[in-house]
């Protein structure tokens, strides 16, 4: 494969701008079609937008979805203040609906989610965003993609440049890589391990941090 194309999703938060970028760098990828309800605020001759009212309003026949080797889900939300049943319409009902609607329109379609540290994977345990994040991880790895990857990230720094950046995250932006380099990735690094796993694939379907390093190398 010479080159890829890639549906993102996220690409007003602060992990989907930093892939986004990642990406719109990269030359291993020829075009982007970034999905969600604004634009990303970014134009770049590889960037295409559709823009959609919600992931749950997408159709499964929707060509605007085919032609495409990866989706990149970067899309999420903070679980703060949320109760289960609406932060699983969010979190699990509108991935798996979006990864269904990809899927069909791309049967050989790789599929990373950014997921989080210390989600549950038995669904069982006593944190809910984790039960939560635990179902939507082992939904996508049941279904029929090339490859689904569960990126479980920590601390990540944002690329140079980045807009979607909280205030109160600015001031821990170098104390992480510092004092807890092995809790702690960049952007960059998320973004090129993404693309790795177009390219070359990756033995475990759940990447943590060590993992998310070495696939960018």
């Amino acid at each position: 494969m010479d080159s890829i194309k890639i549906i993102l999703t996220g690409a007003t938060g602060m992990v989907g701008e930093g892939v986004l970028m990642e990406c719109l760098e990269n030359p291993q990828v020829s075009e982007i079609l970034s999905i969600g309800r604004k634009p990303s605020g970014k134009t770049h001759p590889k960037l295409k937008e559709y823009l959609v009212p919600d992931f749950l309003s997408i159709d499964i026949n929707d060509e605007n979805l085919k032609g495409y080797d990866a989706c990149f889900f970067c899309a999420g939300i903070s679980s703060v203040g949320m109760n289960e049943e609406d932060y699983t319409k969010i979190t699990y009902d509108t991935t798996i609906h979006f990864a269904e609607a990809v899927l069909h329109q791309n049967p050989d379609m790789v599929f990373n989610y950014v997921s989080g540290a210390s989600t549950d994977s038995t669904e069982s345990g006593k944190i809910m965003w984790a039960r939560v994040k635990g179902r939507t991880e082992n939904t996508l790895k049941k279904m029929n993609f090339k490859g689904a990857y569960n990126f479980r990230p920590g601390f990540m720094k944002p690329v140079d440049g980045q807009l979607n950046v909280k205030w109160f995250f600015k001031p821990f932006i170098w104390i992480f890589p510092i004092f807890l380099p092995s809790k702690s990735l960049t952007l960059h690094e998320v973004g090129r391990a993404m693309i790795n796993t177009v390219k070359k694939g990756y033995p475990t379907s759940t990447l943590e941090i060590r993992d998310i390093k070495n696939l960018a190398i």
